[in-house]
């Protein structure tokens, strides 16, 4: 058995093409995408329009994430469209916005996939873990903490989410994050996938596959898109993660989430302040426009 699994796009086309071709050549018999095909990223259409037509022609598997669902969420009436909550989410609703009907796909797909190898190990995958689609495993994430995360028993746990690829063996479990394919928040800028193999002599292994793919040409598509333009002042902080391959909005969101829902602060105010930092100098759309 050989699998392959990438998550994390986030309409990176440049990235997914180059990692789809690498696993072609690789000629797994499974491929799954584990979440965050769409949403804070500038090709929406694109990537999602070419995993779901490897679904249909090859059986590529594709579980939802975080961002799938909360694309999905602008399908219902009742959500916010003005106030400090729409402000929040105008990545999300530019993504709506240009996937179209797709949008109607996105909440069917499934959390979760298991395989059952022959000597009856099992393989379990999701975008998230089993406290949640958004409680990820880090390498910072301790042990008895990702005890609780991890489904018991099983012989591989594939996780996603964070950005971070990481992988460790837990109490018999191999526990393995594959880290982005489209916006790695590791420091390594190559796309990121997950190579998983079963064999009656060796049982299960598991490697990290780094890709490299046209980053200024992704880059372009920030603002050929129209991404940076409609996504509201959150597109500079996608833009900068991407070029600093860090974690930059989970941190601005931590800082900033509650008091905007306060109204102490809007979101442009916020994002000016965040990227005034000197971390961040050198890296924004002040310091280096489109290239």
């Amino acid at each position: 058995m050989k699998l392959a699994v990438l998550s994390d796009i986030h309409g990176n086309w440049p990235a997914l093409a180059a990692v789809a071709a690498d696993i072609d050549v690789w000629r797994p018999d499974r491929v799954l995408v584990n979440g965050d095909v769409v949403s804070d990223g500038p090709s929406n259409p694109a990537c999602w329009d070419y995993v779901t037509r490897r679904r249909a022609a090859d059986g590529w598997l594709i579980l939802r994430g975080n961002h799938e669902e909360y694309v999905a969420e602008w399908r219902d009436p009742s959500t916010p469209r003005t106030g400090p909550v729409a402000d929040l989410t105008r990545v999300s609703h530019w993504t709506y916005e240009q996937l179209g009907e797709r949008t109607g796909a996105l909440m069917c797909l499934p959390e979760q996939w298991k395989w059952t190898a022959p000597d009856g190990s099992r393989l379990v995958a999701m975008h998230g873990t089993l406290l949640g689609i958004r409680a990820g495993i880090y390498p910072f994430t301790s042990d008895e903490d990702v005890r609780r995360r991890i489904t018991p028993g099983a012989a591989v746990f594939v996780t996603a989410h964070t950005h971070v690829a990481h992988m460790r063996l837990l109490d018999g479990t191999r526990v393995v994050n594959t880290g982005s394919t489209g916006i790695p928040g590791d420091g390594d800028w190559h796309a990121a996938y997950g190579r998983l193999t079963w064999t009656p002599d060796e049982g299960w292994q598991a490697q990290i596959v780094r890709v490299a793919y046209d980053r200024a040409a992704a880059e372009r598509d920030y603002f050929t898109s129209g991404f940076m333009d409609g996504a509201g002042p959150e597109a500079e902080l996608s833009l900068v993660q991407f070029r600093m391959v860090s974690d930059v909005r989970t941190r601005w969101s931590a800082v900033y989430r509650d008091r905007i829902l306060r109204g102490e602060i809007s979101v442009a105010e916020s994002v000016r302040e965040w990227l005034s930092r000197g971390e961040f100098h050198g890296f924004t759309l002040a310091d280096r426009g489109p290239e």
